[in-house]
């Protein structure tokens, strides 16, 4: 049995700690891939430019379901794009005010979440990064949107009417609040932040937008914006933005204390996360505890319903090598449930290394690291709100307000 492990500098630590007789178990050591390519991430006609958006909430610092679910394959995008191709990657701060908060901790976020782009590679003179609320054509673009959007579809929205069914024991088939029963707890920005996710689409004129299986009903919506909008003002503005599928394996990280639910930053549990600055120590320690099952003391079959824990181990194990957990699970059908451990463990802290480096780097409070991220601020606001201008100019003049 041969097991592939695209590592980093760590790599030889792995060799040393497989026990002696574990049944001729060879591994084949290999030097982290920093430029894994997106595979048929765009279908279509590739001779055309594309303009890709995708977005980000400013929560702290990513978690690693955060960073292979989304991340990595932004840096992927990045690398792989052509020269004529545009990149859009937005810190969504204005749907973070669904859930208002203290002032000073959102500034840190956003701070923090700048930071991390940067960090796992993105770079502004190749990819415009700004923070949504520094372009104030979102919110306006999306008051034009919201005036031709559908509440009825509005209401259909799945994160909506699962918000709506938790704060006031409304039926997941009734299409409206009824608003006799509505909770104080519900405001219309959770009910109408949709048309602003398809206002930050629409407003770049995006051609591709990057999304996980849970939001993909967004960018139906955002399709039917398009739909709308045109058919109301007889023009014709914005692309119909087509999906690219995020690895869906990476999309689901899952919880190491409880691999039922999705890696969270609200899990009150320190031991349930990596975060992409956790230190060596810390990653390995998490990854020890990790939660797998008393079924077999070695991988067998990938089962993600039977044994989620081994599963969500293969899942991160395969987000660092470049292969699905399924295939993770044949190349370690033998292996005992501790070296899948070592394993995984090995592979985050050799895939997350440079990532940590300059986190830490960036996050130096030095008069460098200041100018540098103003910097980036400054040319990303600018180069978004050149592109915003562009299509708003085209809106206004269609709706009559040129």
């Amino acid at each position: 049995m041969n097991i592939t492990v695209k590592l980093g500098r760590s790599a030889p630590r792995l060799a040393r700690k497989l026990p002696r007789n574990s049944r001729t178990l060879s591994t084949t050591l290999i030097h982290h891939d920093k430029s894994l390519p997106i595979k048929s991430i765009i279908k279509g006609d590739t001779s055309k430019p594309k303009i890709i958006f995708s977005g980000i909430q400013p929560t702290g610092v990513p978690h690693l379901g955060n960073y292979l679910g989304a991340l990595k394959q932004w840096k992927d995008m990045q690398d792989n794009a052509r020269e004529a191709d545009k990149l859009f990657f937005s810190i969504v701060d204005l749907h973070a005010l669904t859930i208002p908060g203290n002032a000073d901790k959102l500034r840190q976020n956003r701070r923090e979440m700048l930071t991390s782009l940067l960090a796992i590679g993105l770079n502004p003179e190749r990819s415009t990064i700004f923070y949504q609320g520094s372009v104030p054509q979102h919110a306006e673009l999306q008051w034009i949107l919201s005036c031709t959007a559908s509440t009825g579809y509005l209401s259909r929205m799945t994160q909506w009417k699962s918000k709506l069914s938790t704060l006031t024991s409304t039926p997941l088939s009734s299409s409206f609040p009824d608003p006799t029963i509505s909770s104080p707890a519900l405001k219309h920005g959770l009910f109408s932040y949709p048309i602003l996710q398809a206002a930050d689409i629409l407003l770049h004129r995006s051609t591709h937008v990057p999304v996980g299986s849970d939001q993909k009903q967004h960018l139906e919506f955002a399709r039917e914006c398009v739909t709308n909008f045109h058919s109301a003002w007889s023009t014709h503005i914005f692309p119909s933005p087509q999906t690219i599928s995020l690895d869906s394996s990476s999309s689901r990280i899952m919880s190491l204390q409880d691999p039922t639910k999705k890696m969270s930053k609200s899990d009150p549990n320190p031991k349930s996360k990596i975060f992409i600055n956790d230190d060596e120590a810390t990653i390995r320690k998490k990854i020890n505890s990790a939660r797998t099952d008393s079924i077999s003391t070695t991988v067998g079959e990938y089962d993600p319903v039977n044994r989620p824990g081994v599963a969500n181990l293969l899942e991160i194990l395969g987000g660092f090598t470049g292969k699905t957990g399924e295939k993770v699970a044949e190349e370690c059908k033998d292996v005992t449930l501790a070296q899948l451990k070592m394993l995984t463990a090995d592979a985050v802290v050799a895939g997350l290394e440079e990532v940590r480096e300059r986190f830490l780097l960036l996050g130096e409070d030095t008069e460098v690291n200041r100018k540098r991220v103003k910097e980036t601020e400054e040319v990303g606001t600018q180069s978004a709100k050149e592109s915003a201008e562009r299509t708003m100019e085209k809106v206004r003049e269609a709706i009559g307000l040129d």
